[in-house]
């Protein structure tokens, strides 16, 4: 059901025509991670951000960027969610001490092995704690809420310490696995995603697919996503560092996808 539609310039300043449609039946989420990793992530993101080309945004905190990152989302009412980060080293200049050691030793052990991240280390249980306290206490402290969305940095927070210790804030709307058709993965992976995403429903809020900007060819994959979230709820992950992704964003070239059907302004479920 159509409910209106504005006209506007896009970000190379061709006028559309945004048409809006009011509907239960799904919603298109284009999500950018990194928020606050770089001065330079940051200002791409809010670029995309500007051209509505993108709904929300997943924060790092302790980063060289955070705390500008924050103020700016708070400026412009920009949704944002924690990105949790137990791989990549903190590069702001204000963390606990405590934080590097056990940060550490999280990376060095989910880093080790491909299968890593799907096995409990008993031996890290309080690493992984405080390393999420930390980061969910420093979310607040900059963006002055507890933040009500959560991801992870290489999808880290899916690991199997952080689920089955019950780290992620009940309630909270978590990031699910990557979907993939049956053609894409073999069984055992698909069935250990499933399961994962069931354990994961359980406690949390997600979307009904979970996919990734990249790769934009074949034209049919980007269209197939698009027409999947005009029933389902699809939040799609781009990182606009990445020079093709940002491109394809403040270019216009996703509304030449989307049609009738608006990127949400937010994270809406």
């Amino acid at each position: 059901m159509v409910a209106g539609g504005t006209v506007r310039s896009d970000c190379s300043g061709n006028e559309v025509m945004r048409v809006f449609r009011t509907t239960r039946d799904g919603a298109l989420i284009v999500n950018a991670d990194d928020w606050g990793r770089t001065r330079e992530t940051t200002d791409r993101t809010l670029e995309c951000l500007r051209c509505r080309a993108v709904s929300s945004v997943s924060a790092m905190v302790f980063m060289e960027d955070s705390e500008r990152a924050a103020m700016i989302a708070q400026e412009h009412g920009i949704d944002t969610g924690l990105h949790l980060n137990f791989t990549t080293a903190f590069s702001g200049d204000k963390y606990p001490a405590a934080l590097i050691a056990h940060h550490q030793r999280i990376a060095a052990y989910l880093l080790r092995h491909s299968l890593a991240p799907v096995v409990f280390n008993p031996w890290l249980r309080s690493s992984f704690e405080y390393v999420v306290e930390s980061q969910l206490a420093e979310f607040e402290r900059i963006y002055g809420r507890a933040p009500n969305r959560l991801d992870g940095h290489h999808h880290m927070h899916l690991c199997a310490n952080v689920l089955l210790g019950g780290l992620l804030p009940s309630g909270t709307i978590v990031r699910r696995h990557f979907t993939f058709n049956t053609d894409e993965k073999n069984v055992v992976n698909r069935t250990y995603r499933k399961m994962s995403d069931r354990f994961l429903a359980r406690r949390h809020q997600v979307v009904d697919r979970f996919l990734s900007l990249p790769p934009l060819t074949p034209p049919s994959r980007i269209q197939r996503i698009v027409d999947e979230a005009r029933r389902f709820v699809v939040e799609i992950e781009t990182h606009p560092i990445n020079t093709t992704e940002h491109q394809f964003l403040v270019g216009g070239d996703i509304f030449r996808y989307t049609g009738n059907l608006s990127i949400a302004h937010g994270f809406v479920l």
